[in-house]
């Protein structure tokens, strides 16, 4: 086993906010199962799939990283869970809903440390409120693609900063990460934290 770090994820945005910070990583989309579960919390649902992505990669035995990040993340308006759209028309929907209202973004996040068999896990909420939206703005977003993958149909980090009125919280946690709790619970668990290294190691 390698004293080395796996992000469980091929979202390119929690690849790139690890990447900011100075993290050197190695990429392995998980394969774990993302239904959801009759009866359990967004918070419950995020962490839970969170610990499965880590738990699923740690579980090959090519894998040789010892840290796995696991994460999930959520869009949720009046209890209802917005997952990624599955065409124009959904993205519409969604945008519609969310314009002129405040929202939550979920993420779940979970480190796993191979070499001694511990984790940290837990959720992360920021408040999003989106402005007034016009029907040709929304049509003109959805034309750019970036809804088509994302959770709520939108993007904070790209073009879709232009709805966005007010944030109350984490901004990694919208883009996908929320980057504080991942980094202090790596730190916790002992894997090796960039900003930490002295002159001499960098």
């Amino acid at each position: 086993m390698q004293n080395t770090i796996i992000l469980a994820s091929a979202s390119p945005r929690r690849s790139e906010l690890l990447s900011q910070v100075g993290f050197e990583f190695e990429i392995i989309p998980s394969r774990a199962d993302e239904k959801e579960i009759s009866g359990e919390s967004p918070a419950e649902h995020v962490v839970r799939l969170s610990l499965d992505k880590a738990r699923e990669v740690s579980t090959r035995d090519d894998i040789e990283g010892r840290w796995i990040i696991g994460s999930d993340t959520i869009v949720l308006l009046d209890a209802q869970i917005l997952g990624k759209p599955v065409d124009k028309e959904d993205a519409a929907r969604m945008l519609r809903a969310l314009s002129g209202r405040t929202h939550q973004v979920l993420s779940g996040y979970a480190v796993l440390d191979r070499g001694t068999g511990e984790n940290r896990a837990s959720a992360v909420t920021t408040r999003v409120t989106f402005r007034s939206l016009t029907d040709a703005e929304i049509t003109g977003y959805i034309a750019t693609g970036e809804p088509d993958d994302k959770a709520g149909a939108y993007a904070i980090q790209g073009i879709g900063a232009f709805m966005v009125s007010r944030i109350e919280g984490s901004y990694s946690n919208v883009v996908g990460l929320p980057l504080c709790e991942v980094v202090q619970a790596l730190e916790t668990l002992g894997a090796p934290i960039p900003i930490l290294k002295q002159p001499s190691e960098l």
